[in-house]
């Protein structure tokens, strides 16, 4: 038996542009975990099971294409304790179909090499490569082209998940995006993206980073006047997150957001905590 917590993660950028010819839209976005997380524990069984979270299909998904692709039956059961907002934008769901993979993959007789759990991982959901890696990835193309970037840490993250509000679909929250024209001047918001987080080297520069093009709250506003240097909402949402240089700060915000939803006082992990 193994097991292993499952990182949430929020996204400190979200630039969308139009549709690709696979179907999937093109986007520029920068993901970090934060250490709000599912735990993942996985063992050797008869036959595949998933216990603890009646909604799951990804860890199934995943488990089952893991097997097939390691020419084996997937026997393993799976057990999710979660604490992640289930769809919130925090890709719960995608942290811990990929916890379980690397977890049921080091039980194989031969495990699959990096490169081919990457396949694996990427025909399951666009997030799920990210949480294969370390650190805080710039994620380009349909999601899954990865590259690892160091971004500063030394901050706090008030999460709030509004009472009442719930996940549109994803296909809902594009095709919203592209009807509103959402993908018009993609290329320069995508090289303004590149040039500001190029640029970042404490954390205050992480306020230049663009918008999140798929969708908006006025919480954010309402955390940056409660002392965020920068707030947004995460993925299609409808998390909403606020980073506070203090954390005595952060820890006052959530407490006069209280009364708006759930809220989550957390910080970014750091990939030297993933090795």
């Amino acid at each position: 038996m193994s097991s292993a917590q499952a990182f949430a993660k929020i996204n400190l950028a979200l630039v969308v542009g139009p549709v690709r010819p696979d179907g999937m839209h093109e986007v520029v976005t920068v993901l970090q975990r934060v250490d709000l997380h599912d735990t993942i524990t996985v063992e050797p069984a008869d036959l595949l099971a998933v216990d603890g979270f009646e909604a799951d299909t990804i860890v199934r998904d995943a488990l089952e294409s893991l097997a097939q692709a390691g020419g084996t039956d997937p026997r393993w059961r799976v057990t999710i304790e979660k604490r992640i907002p289930v769809a919130a934008g925090l890709g719960g769901g995608s942290s811990n179909a990929a916890t379980a993979l690397v977890l049921a993959n080091a039980s194989l007789e031969r495990p699959l090499p990096p490169a081919q759990l990457d396949e694996v991982a990427a025909r399951l959901g666009v997030d799920v490569p990210f949480f294969l890696g370390l650190g805080a990835q710039l994620a380009r193309g349909d999601g899954t082209e990865l590259e690892r970037v160091d971004l500063p840490t030394s901050y706090s993250v008030v999460l709030v998940i509004p009472d009442g509000e719930t996940k549109a679909s994803t296909g809902a929250v594009y095709a919203a995006f592209d009807e509103r024209r959402g993908a018009e001047g993609f290329a320069e918001r995508a090289a303004a993206a590149a040039e500001a987080l190029a640029t970042v080297t404490s954390v205050r520069d992480l306020a230049a980073l663009p918008h999140n093009d798929l969708a908006s709250s006025p919480l954010a506003s309402e955390l940056e006047a409660a002392g965020a240097f920068r707030a947004d909402v995460s993925g299609a949402g409808p998390a909403v997150y606020g980073l506070f240089e203090s954390h005595e700060l952060a820890v006052r915000a959530a407490e006069r957001f209280a009364d708006v939803g759930a809220t989550y006082v957390v910080r970014p992990v750091e990939a030297s905590e993933l090795a």
